[in-house]
C-alpha cells in the first residue's frame, strides 16, 4: 500500500492511516460501530490483491455482512482502476445459501468473501481477514478451521487481519485481544474517532441508541458480558417454508374476517428502525404459519395507524411495542380496539408490551423454543434470516441474561422482535379450556359494550 500513498482518491483519518500503514502479519482491531473498519480492511485487501499476485479470504459474519463487505471491495478497486477479470456468486443449491463471492483480477490475485462458520473456512491456503469475527456464530470453532489456513510452508507468507466490536466475553476475538500475544492491536472507540476526524454527532447516536450497556459495547469497545447467537443458521433454516408469505394483497385485510385466527406482533420504529409487523396464522394444532411480514420505515405514526389498522381489525390478538416513541400509537390502537391485560381484567385484543428485560426473557426463549420444535413457518427470505441471526443471548457478567443485536443498516432485530412478539400473541388461549376461552369472549363483549354505551352517552 505505500506506494498508493499519493494516488488515493479519497482523504484517510489518522487511524485508518495507522492501521494501513502496519505491515505486521498478525494484526487485530477492536473498533467501535461506524467507524469505517470494513471500509478500512476493504482497502487493504484490495491494495494488496492490486500490487500483486496474491489471495485473500474474508469471512463475515453473515451473508448480508459478506455481500456488503466485498461490495466496498469492488468500490475500491473501481477507485484504484484495477482490472477485474472475474466476478462468481456460488450458492447452495438445495437452500439458496450464499457459500461465496469472488473477483479475480487480471493480475492472477483472487479475493473471496464467505459467510463464516466452520465448514466453509476449511480448505484454504490464502491471507485470512476475519471481519466482525466476535459476532461470527462460533468464533471458537471458526478460528480452529481457518488458522491452517496461512501455514502452507510452499505458499506464500500469509497475513492474518481481525476487526471486531466487542460481543463480550467468552469469545475467541476477546481472548486474543486480551492476552500478551505478539498481535499488533489497534484500538478505536467512537470517541477517538471523532478526535481524529470523523464527523459524527455523539450525542445524537448515544440517544438514538437509548442503551446505556450497549453503547458501552458498540460505541466505548467494552467487553461487558458473555453472548451467543440465539438462533444458528442449523435451527433457522428448517422452518423456512415455501407456504409462508411477506405479503398479502391490500383487499385481504379489507375482507369479512374468517378461517384460521390471525395473530399480530408489532415492533414500532420511527426514523432510525423499522416498524414490523409480522402476522402469523393458526395452522392446525400449534403449528403457526407466517402470513405477512411487513415493513415500515420512516412512516409518520398518522400514516402507521391508518396501515395497521385493517391488520387490527382482522386479527385475533395483537402485542404491541409499546416503548419510547411506540407510546403514542399504542395508544391510539388501544382506544380503537381495546387493551388486552388479563391482571386488570381487560380483554381485548391490542397487549401494550414494555420491552423490559423480564419480557425480553419470557419471549426469547420462546423463540427459540418455537424453532427448536419446528412449529413455526417463515418465508425464505435472506434479509429476515440474517435478521433473526442477529440476535444474541448476552449473560452479563453480574448474573442474569438479556437480549441484544447489533445496529445495522437492515435494522435492530426488528423482525425478530416482531415473530417474537406475534408468537406471544399467539399463545394466549393456546392450551385453554373451552370454559376459559367462553369466559374471554364473554368478557371481551361486555367490555365492547361498555365502550360503545360511553361513546353513545
Amino acid at each position: 500500500m505505500e506506494k498508493r500513498k499519493s494516488i488515493l482518491p479519497f482523504e484517510l483519518l489518522p487511524y485508518q492511516r495507522k492501521w494501513l500503514d502496519e505491515k505486521a502479519r498478525f494484526k487485530i482491531g477492536l473498533m467501535a460501530r461506524q467507524t469505517g473498519k470494513s471500509w478500512c480492511t476493504a482497502l487493504e485487501v484490495v491494495g494488496d490483491c492490486g500490487d500483486k499476485p496474491t489471495q485473500w479470504v474474508c469471512l463475515s459474519a453473515g451473508e448480508r455482512q459478506a455481500l456488503e463487505w466485498m461490495r466496498k471491495a469492488r468500490g475500491h478497486a473501481e477507485a484504484f482502476n484495477l482490472k477485474i477479470k472475474e466476478i462468481e456468486e456460488a450458492r447452495d443449491s438445495k437452500e439458496g445459501l450464499l457459500k461465496s463471492t469472488q473477483i479475480t483480477w487480471s493480475n492472477g490475485s483472487r479475493l473471496l468473501a464467505i459467510p463464516a462458520n466452520p465448514d466453509t473456512a476449511r480448505g484454504y491456503s490464502a491471507n485470512l481477514l476475519l471481519d466482525e469475527f466476535a459476532f461470527h456464530e462460533n468464533p471458537d470453532a471458526i478460528w480452529r478451521a481457518i488458522y491452517p489456513s496461512i501455514s502452507n510452508p510452499l505458499k506464500e507468507k500469509f497475513k492474518i487481519r481481525i476487526v471486531s466490536t466487542p460481543n463480550g466475553l467468552g469469545n475467541k476475538f476477546a481472548d486474543l485481544w486480551q492476552k500478551e500475544n505478539h498481535w499488533k492491536k489497534h484500538q478505536v472507540d467512537i470517541y477517538q474517532a471523532k478526535e481524529q476526524g470523523l464527523p459524527v454527532d455523539i450525542d445524537e447516536l448515544r440517544a438514538g441508541l437509548d442503551d446505556p450497556e450497549g453503547w458501552a459495547q458498540e460505541y466505548e469497545c467494552q467487553f461487558i458480558d458473555t453472548a451467543t447467537v440465539l438462533l444458528p443458521y442449523e435451527l433457522i433454516l428448517p422452518c423456512e417454508n415455501a407456504l409462508a408469505t411477506t405479503t398479502v394483497a391490500p383487499e385481504f385485510w379489507n375482507t369479512p374476517s374468517g378461517g384460521a385466527p390471525l395473530y399480530l406482533g408489532v415492533d414500532f420504529g420511527r426514523k432510525h428502525d423499522l416498524t414490523v409487523c409480522w402476522t402469523l396464522e393458526l395452522a392446525g394444532g400449534v403449528f403457526r404459519m407466517t402470513h405477512e411480514v411487513l415493513e415500515l420505515q420512516n412512516v409518520s405514526t398518522p400514516d402507521q395507524l391508518a396501515i395497521l389498522r385493517s391488520r387490527c381489525r382482522r386479527a385475533h390478538r395483537v402485542c404491541f411495542d409499546y416503548t419510547g416513541p411506540g407510546v403514542g400509537l399504542g395508544d391510539l390502537l388501544v382506544r380503537e380496539f381495546q387493551e388486552y391485560n388479563e391482571d386488570k381484567h381487560l380483554f381485548g385484543k391490542i397487549e401494550l408490551c414494555n420491552f423490559t428485560n423480564n419480557l425480553k426473557v419470557n419471549i426469547f426463549p420462546k423463540l427459540r423454543m418455537a424453532f427448536e420444535q419446528k412449529t413455526i413457518g417463515i418465508p425464505i427470505n435472506r434479509a429476515i434470516r440474517e435478521d433473526l441471526h442477529s440476535l444474541n443471548r448476552v449473560a452479563l457478567a453480574g448474573g442474569g441474561v438479556t437480549y441484544r443485536a447489533p445496529h445495522t443498516a437492515d435494522g435492530h432485530a426488528d423482525r425478530c422482535t416482531a415473530l417474537a412478539l406475534a408468537l406471544r400473541a399467539a399463545s394466549f388461549n393456546a392450551g385453554t379450556s373451552p370454559i376459559h376461552i367462553f369466559e374471554n369472549t364473554r368478557r371481551s363483549l361486555i367490555v365492547a359494550a361498555t365502550a360503545e354505551r360511553t361513546i353513545v352517552g
